[in-house]
């Protein structure tokens, strides 16, 4: 005797593929918007590296701007260097601290710090 597929487990079948779809299809749209989200993060970390690199005079204070859809901040503060590590003779060296904050979207933000040194020129 052959036994044919009842309804019941043609239901069953058709609501699990529908359940494996609609989770794929989930899964796939978690993932597109994941890489909006990374490429973003990327043109943010261009555009601070960007930014840092274009300090040409290293002054004190806060500049802002605007890229594109980004928003960012400079800020340059003198740290002061210890006698210790200040050669005797010579040119006496200033350290900067260097930080850009780039902002876009609602809530994103990328915050990019470095230390730099400027040296004095000596006397004649």
């Amino acid at each position: 005797m052959t036994r044919g597929v009842t309804l019941l487990e043609v239901l069953m079948a058709l609501t699990i593929l529908g359940l494996a779809v609609v989770a794929l299809l989930q899964l796939s749209a978690q993932g597109l918007r994941l890489l909006g989200q990374a490429g973003d993060y990327q043109a943010a970390v261009m555009v601070a590296d960007r930014v840092a690199r274009s300090t040409d005079s290293l002054r004190e204070g806060i500049e802002v701007g605007r890229d594109g859809p980004f928003e960012w901040e400079r800020r340059v503060a003198a740290v002061p260097v210890p006698e210790a590590l200040t050669p005797g003779a010579g040119p006496h060296p200033h350290l900067y601290a260097l930080t850009v904050a780039v902002r876009w979207g609602r809530s994103r933000t990328l915050a990019l710090a470095s230390l730099r040194t400027v040296t004095d020129t000596p006397d004649p």
